[in-house]
């Protein structure tokens, strides 16, 4: 299988007409939930919580396993096996990192180098810290089961050599204007997506992956 090939940015196939209403209705929300954190005097105690359960929601897609109530049990002081204090931290840092990219953000914009910052925190000291936290891969690799080769993988990620002006085009994208932000994220999430049969479906009606 050959390496993935991101469709260059910003696209140029967009069925715009398809996506002004879902915009529309979503901006909305977005508009309605902002006020009402507007309306709290302390919002990090309204977001604590949602933070806390996106990072074990999402630090489950890599095999963590750790739950809200044994995250706050680490923190209260409550000792656990190494496994399971492993997944925990794993947790505690994927949170450490949201924190860290929301108050940057207030300031800057997404910046490869803010991305190489989170990816040392997301890294530190846990599964995984001896494979160069903060820094781009080097080297070709793929996702396919344990046994599973290059020519059997089930998708390859782009060419090493090839990933700086990859990763250039996206900084470019993400920090510049499109037709919206949220299809900015869109864009950007399915453009990215390592799927071997990815499709932008959900924003565009034309474009493939290559």
């Amino acid at each position: 299988m050959k390496p993935y090939v991101p469709d260059p940015l910003p696209l140029k196939c967009l069925d715009v007409g398809r996506l002004i209403k879902r915009v529309g209705t979503a901006n909305a929300a977005i508009a309605r939930y902002d006020g009402l954190l507007q309306s709290v005097v302390n919002p990090s105690v309204m977001l604590s919580p949602l933070t806390q359960r996106e990072a074990v929601l999402s630090s489950k897609i890599e095999g963590t396993q750790a739950t809200v109530d044994e995250v706050l049990e680490y923190e209260a002081g409550i000792e656990f096996d190494p496994e399971k204090t492993n997944d925990i931290k794993e947790v505690v840092n994927y949170r450490k990192t949201l924190t860290l990219a929301s108050e940057s953000l207030t300031e800057r914009p997404i910046t490869l180098s803010l991305i190489k910052l989170m990816h040392s925190i997301l890294m530190d000291s846990v599964r995984g810290a001896d494979k160069s936290p903060g820094q781009f891969r080097i080297e070709q690799n793929w996702i396919g089961a344990a046994e599973s080769t290059i020519e059997t993988a089930k998708f390859v990620p782009p060419d090493p050599l090839q990933l700086p002006n990859h990763l250039e085009a996206f900084e470019k994208y993400i920090s510049g204007d499109d037709i919206d932000t949220l299809v900015q994220c869109a864009v950007v999430h399915a453009n990215n997506r390592p799927s071997p049969t990815r499709s932008v479906s959900k924003v565009s009606s034309t474009c493939t992956a290559k």
